[in-house]
């Protein structure tokens, strides 16, 4: 087992400037290579600070402007056109950074696509998709998923 710092969040693990504790292999063969972790030094505490520094300032600022936001989205319906072929396939899939967008440009307000948990989208219709607006947090979005004409 080897102690890590998050630098991202990772679903099922933490969030940014936890210290958790994982396997070896883990930390080795995913973690660091993908630039979610560091490994856990005592000049590393510094470095958590700022992690969660920048996290408090990403967060949405107090729990009713979260829950305005999460009434908002659940409400609403987001449509996204998107390339497809016969039978509704798509090609390639939606993306978080394509929901993130998507809400964007519907007004209903800014969302961290890193914060968006997407199941593979790859057909059209009607979708969910979960955004973690704050730690305990989350709302439900309902993705409408079109072909381009």
């Amino acid at each position: 087992m080897s102690k890590i710092i998050l630098t991202h969040e990772v679903s099922g693990l933490g969030a940014p400037g936890d210290i958790v504790e994982v396997k070896n292999g883990y930390a080795r063969n995913y973690l660091y290579p993908q630039g979610f972790a560091v490994s856990w030094t005592r000049g590393g505490e510094k470095q958590i600070e700022q992690i969660k520094a920048a996290r408090v300032a990403r967060e949405h600022a107090t729990l009713e402007e979260a829950q305005a936001l999460k009434a908002a989205l659940e409400n609403a319906k987001v449509k996204l056109v998107v390339k497809a072929g016969e039978g509704g396939r798509l090609f390639g899939s939606v993306k978080q950074s394509d929901v993130a967008e998507a809400v964007a440009a519907a007004g209903l307000g800014a969302i961290d696509k890193r914060k968006i948990e997407l199941s593979p989208v790859k057909m059209t219709g009607e979708h969910k998709a979960t955004v973690r607006l704050r730690d305990e947090l989350s709302a439900t979005i309902t993705l409408l998923v079109i072909a381009a004409k």
